[in-house]
């Protein structure tokens, strides 16, 4: 176990959920609950815990919440949509600062051009690797998009 600094994940998630609790914060207690059982369901699951399936753990749980704003937006209902926002931006601390559009754009160009890919229809064999290297940079989405985009440029 080669914990750093800041200690593992999951003490920092229970040091946060404490905090929460003393200060009385009801929304951030309720994203920090959210990412503690994500965790505690990987650890007892047969592939077990390792630092790479957390981050894709806390992406998808990011993604989930972002996906539900946007429903809800879509209704109308910013009040369903806010606290959505809201879990999924305190989840995000927890992940590795994400890449702009701008440097997402570039790593992919430097990726496709050492992989010597060129062609639109490659975009799927690009996409599966190029998701390896940025993995818990980038959400799959906007690298799948990204690849797609210089591809058929």
């Amino acid at each position: 176990n080669h914990s750093h600094i800041m200690g593992t994940l999951e003490e920092r998630i229970n040091s946060d959920i404490k905090a929460a609790m003393l200060a009385k914060d009801a929304a951030r207690l309720e994203a920090l609950r959210a990412v503690k059982s994500a965790l505690l369901l990987l650890k007892t699951s047969e592939s077990g815990s390792t630092p790479d399936l957390e981050m894709k753990t806390l992406q998808k749980l990011v993604k989930q919440r972002k996906e539900a704003a946007e429903i809800y937006q879509k209704q109308g209902r910013a009040d369903l949509a806010d606290p959505e926002l809201f879990q999924a931006s305190i989840i995000e601390t927890y992940l590795p600062k994400q890449l702009s559009q701008e440097e997402l754009e570039e790593r992919i160009g430097n990726l496709l051009a050492e992989m010597g890919i060129q062609q639109a229809q490659e975009a799927g064999k690009a996409i599966g690797l190029i998701n390896k290297q940025l993995a818990g940079l980038a959400d799959g989405k906007m690298i799948a998009d990204t690849v797609k985009k210089l591809l058929s440029a």
